[in-house]
């Protein structure tokens, strides 16, 4: 993932709210679905695993709070990438999203989310999916820390010719229960340089 981001079609993907659930529904059944908390039912239909990603979706679909996503940045890391290769990325990954986010029974984050950023080769990326944070009070202070990961779905065009495919990656955050700066790490995927090794820093606020 050398980062992502804004295609001019991207506002109009987040336009209605009927739209947005069933885009990200989509995305998180293919992508997460057995990354997330699932429910038990006791009825053969829904206890399919479908039917408890579908409801578990609308869930926090309902009753989550309205979320900004902002992006920013894309930091390569400066011992896997040659100095050629990182005058050529793009390190601004500027970009926008919309999601929602629950709070949990258990004091935990459960997020849907899209967003589109502007990746390392300055092309759009697209991202649609589900996180799930830890979240630990940071005594006194107002402020807690997350941890946790994503699974979601990513388009991009120097992979699979734009065709989305499933992406897991590690999560954490800082801030506020309304706005948190967050950050999304991709590994090294090989001993090869100028691979994976990218930190996303974003930003979340809550509506």
């Amino acid at each position: 993932m050398t980062n992502t981001i804004p295609r001019h079609g991207a506002s109009s993907s987040f336009h209605s709210s009927r739209r947005n659930k069933a885009g990200l529904l989509a995305a998180v059944a293919a992508a997460c679905a057995l990354s997330m908390p699932l429910a038990a039912h006791a009825d053969d239909n829904q206890n399919s695993l479908w039917q408890s990603t579908k409801d578990h979706v609308s869930n926090i679909w309902d009753k989550g709070d309205d979320a900004i996503y902002l992006s920013g940045v894309a930091h390569h890391g400066r011992g896997t990438y040659t100095k050629e290769k990182l005058n050529e990325l793009n390190e601004h990954a500027w970009g926008l999203g919309y999601g929602k986010t629950l709070r949990n029974e258990k004091g935990d984050d459960e997020s849907l989310y899209g967003l589109v950023i502007k990746d390392s080769h300055r092309h759009p990326q697209y991202m649609a999916g589900y996180a799930y944070e830890w979240v630990f009070p940071i005594a006194h202070t107002g402020l807690e820390l997350g941890l946790g990961g994503t699974a979601m779905l990513m388009s991009r065009q120097d992979y699979f010719n734009s065709i989305p495919f499933p992406v897991p990656l590690p999560l954490a955050s800082i801030g506020t229960k309304k706005g948190k700066l967050m950050f999304a790490y991709v590994p090294r995927l090989s001993a090869n340089k100028n691979n994976g090794d990218v930190l996303l820093i974003f930003g979340r606020i809550e509506m």
